[in-house]
């Protein structure tokens, strides 16, 4: 855990982040833009050489210097490539993104603010249907209002409870809220915003969440529907790999615990059916809630009445999780396989002798909070630094396999997702590039884990649209 306190570097991290007060134009591009110089003209204080070797004494007075060495070298080419995919771009046709919404809204409207058609019939369709002509289905208390006065009880309008009703206006309401979400996310605005040139280029944030995960500041690259994944089409005389792997969070808890048995149950490709056939459970839909469960700390229902057979069958696996878990309630820092340690939580180990019981029963459920969060910290965490490894390894096969050409005229990295990538090759590549992603997820896993015979399979498709990869 960092003991230092915030220097010149971090202060640059923040403004790298603000936008500058006044700049007009979409957020994505003030990357390069800084309100003040980056070095002073009569002092350094941001002197790289000054700076690497104040970490480098940081490092080596760590618990673990090589694990913590590894998971900055993660770091820093997992942030050299996002700059890399956001140069490079990916791939988009602005005439397929608009067929796709002309056909599922209708065409674009002449007048701003105007519903497309599709969508406007909608809206009149459910007016009519709960004898509303005044209603803006835009509005949840509108509509909450509207269904009251139907006689349609419910406390929101998430499409989740929604579903749960009976009444004419439903279904349309239902598809409804589907185009809307498709309209205010993806829809004409936002191609006018985020593509250009053919290319999306979306602001990542490596390491944007606690347990590691990317983010982004803008463009929702990590939020692409389906649905317009069919605008997502190579170059011609292209091809896009699109490599994602399999159970990834299940086989990292089983190669962090050293779980044999779980190891096991992987290696034949489907951990879950693996599952079964040890006979821990009897179906793969029971293996995989039970994994769940495993891993987000559900105790009740048919996940919670798995558990303890999970727990006799893999109990090394069981137990880290279980630890982690105990770790996280008595407000204990919990670390992923190559070091980032969690954020502290309070320990409600003890009580204040003062405290109501409600008080108590309330510190009691954040501690078992707190704990659900650590349970899976440990997991993500590690799943993340997996996926950093596995685009390094990726990142260093592609330049190899470039020869010096350079970065877009050869295959390169354009769009990564968790636990899944999108390289845009040449198709006269594509297939030596789907072997190198496969290679790299052998490595990754061996820079994570040595020798233990843990497998990371991968679905891997060479296709000329993304939607066609699954």
């Amino acid at each position: 855990m960092a003991q230092a306190q915030p220097g010149p570097w971090d202060a640059l991290g923040a403004a790298v982040l603000t936008p500058i007060e006044g700049r007009s134009g979409p957020a994505h591009s003030t990357l390069f833009d800084f309100e003040q110089p980056l070095v002073s003209e009569t002092t350094d204080p941001l002197d790289a050489l000054n700076e690497f070797e104040r970490q480098r004494v940081s490092l080596a007075g760590s618990v673990d210097p090589a694990r913590l060495s590894r998971l900055l070298a993660a770091e820093s080419v997992g942030a050299l490539i996002a700059a890399e995919m956001r140069f490079a771009g990916l791939p988009w046709s602005v005439s397929a993104h608009d067929q796709i919404l002309t056909e599922m809204l209708g065409p674009r409207p002449t007048v701003e603010g105007d519903r497309p058609s599709k969508l406007q019939f909608l809206a009149e369709k459910i007016r009519s249907l709960l004898d509303a002509p005044q209603l803006n289905p835009d509005s949840p208390n509108d509509l909450l209002r509207a269904l009251t006065v139907a006689g349609v009880q419910t406390t929101s309008t998430r499409a989740w409870e929604l579903k749960q009703l009976k009444h004419p206006a439903i279904e349309p309401l239902l598809e409804y809220k589907k185009m809307s979400r498709l309209l205010a996310a993806n829809g004409w605005n936002w191609l006018d915003s985020w593509v250009r040139d053919g290319r999306f280029r979306p602001d990542y944030v490596p390491g944007g969440v606690v347990t590691g995960r990317w983010a982004t500041s803008g463009g929702g690259a990590l939020q692409l529907p389906h649905l317009i994944r069919g605008a997502v089409i190579p170059d011609a005389g292209w091809k896009l790999v699109v490599a994602d792997a399999s159970q990834l969070e299940p086989r990292i808890l089983a190669a962090m615990s050293a779980d044999r048995g779980m190891v096991e149950a992987g290696a034949s490709g489907d951990l879950y059916e693996g599952i079964v056939a040890s006979g821990a459970v009897e179906t793969r839909a029971q293996a995989k809630l039970a994994m769940l469960g495993a891993m987000y700390g559900a105790t009740t229902g048919e996940s919670g009445r798995l558990m303890p057979k999970l727990a006799r069958a893999y109990p090394r696996a069981i137990q880290m999780v279980e630890d982690a878990a105990r770790a996280g309630e008595r407000g204990e820092v919990v670390s992923t396989q190559l070091g980032r340690g969690s954020p502290r939580g309070a320990d409600t180990g003890t009580y204040d002798d003062s405290l109501t019981p409600a008080q108590r029963s309330a510190e009691r459920e954040r501690g078992r909070s707190w704990g659900r969060f650590t349970r899976n910290f440990i997991v993500q965490g590690t799943a993340a630094e997996w996926a950093l490894c596995w685009m390094a390894s990726i990142r260093v096969r592609l330049d190899a396999l470039a020869a010096g050409t350079w970065l877009t005229e050869s295959p390169h990295l354009v769009f990564f997702l968790h636990d899944e990538v999108v390289i845009h090759s040449p198709a006269e590549s594509a297939e030596a590039v789907a072997v190198l992603v496969a290679d790299a997820a052998h490595e990754a896993g061996r820079l994570l884990f040595g020798g233990l015979p843990v497998t990371f399979p991968l679905t891997v498709a060479i296709v000329d649209r993304y939607d066609a990869a699954k």
